[in-house]
């Protein structure tokens, strides 16, 4: 079975067919969506379509990008969020070095606050990392959490056997199927097979057939497909495989889903 690891299905690129969108990954092979959220503001959205579809899994934090309107009475609501659902992962956390005009101390807090939540509550957490690899993995060196999944990974080997040392795999998407993305692909080529997993990151980071467009959910076998082919493996073997290592950084993907949680909305 397929498992995307990231995709946002509560955005607003999916609201005129969000229902299409998810039958069309359905019949392509994908059985699980892992679903993070962004913000306190989205936490209800996140819940709501993990409650009307078994095959969505929640996760909640407040992603780096977003930390500028968040308020600290939001990190409150995360972890009652959290206790109440007993969800898959918090996250989308981490740290972005990328985006212009950002606090850098701002990230830090609300990041190194999230650790400890998660860590409390025995969590592992997807990370976002964009050019922030190294800042990263000092925190979490600092605040050990159950392991979880680098998303987006565009690092370099060494740092990946650094987050494979602390318990996190390393997810590959669209990036990857982009010819001129040499680095990333002799990394999806080179790395343990334990230690990838499957994403979209849909409705962004398109993968290269579709160029500027939106990306979907279903685009994931097309993608599981290109990385088995720099691997040098059948596909079916790459899907176990990245399948196997979803659901063992991400235990909750073994068990159905909450359907009593309740979302705090703002």
């Amino acid at each position: 079975m397929l498992i995307d690891t990231h995709v946002h299905l509560d955005a607003a690129e999916f609201d005129a067919d969000r229902g299409e969108v998810l039958s069309r990954a359905r019949r392509q092979g994908v059985g699980a969506f892992v679903l993070p959220s962004s913000e306190r503001a989205n936490f209800a959205a996140v819940n709501s379509l993990a409650r009307e579809h078994a095959d969505i899994f929640p996760a909640y934090g407040i992603h780096p990008m977003y930390v500028d309107r968040a308020r600290e009475d939001d990190l409150e609501a995360l972890k009652a969020q959290l206790v109440r659902e007993n969800p898959l992962a918090v996250g989308e956390i981490g740290l972005d070095r990328f985006v212009e005009g950002r606090d850098e101390a701002r990230q830090n807090f609300y990041f190194v606050e999230q650790l400890k939540i998660a860590r409390g509550l025995g969590l592992p957490v997807i990370l976002h990392v964009r050019r922030a690899i190294d800042p990263v993995l000092a925190e979490l060196r600092r605040i050990r959490v159950p392991g979880g999944i680098a998303h987006a990974f565009n690092g370099s080997a060494r740092q990946a056997e650094e987050f494979i040392k602390l318990g996190f795999v390393l997810g590959f998407g669209g990036a990857m199927t982009h010819p001129r993305a040499t680095r990333i692909r002799a990394l999806a080529a080179e790395l343990p097979l334990t230690a990838l997993v499957l994403e979209t990151d849909a409705p962004d980071i398109a993968p290269a057939w579709i160029g500027n467009g939106r990306n979907e959910p279903g685009e994931l076998p097309r993608i599981a497909g290109e990385l088995a082919a720099v691997r040098g493996i059948a596909a079916d073997e790459l899907v176990e495989a990245t399948a196997a290592n979803a659901r063992r950084v991400l235990p909750g993907l073994r068990r159905e889903p909450a359907v009593d949680a309740v979302a705090d909305p703002r």
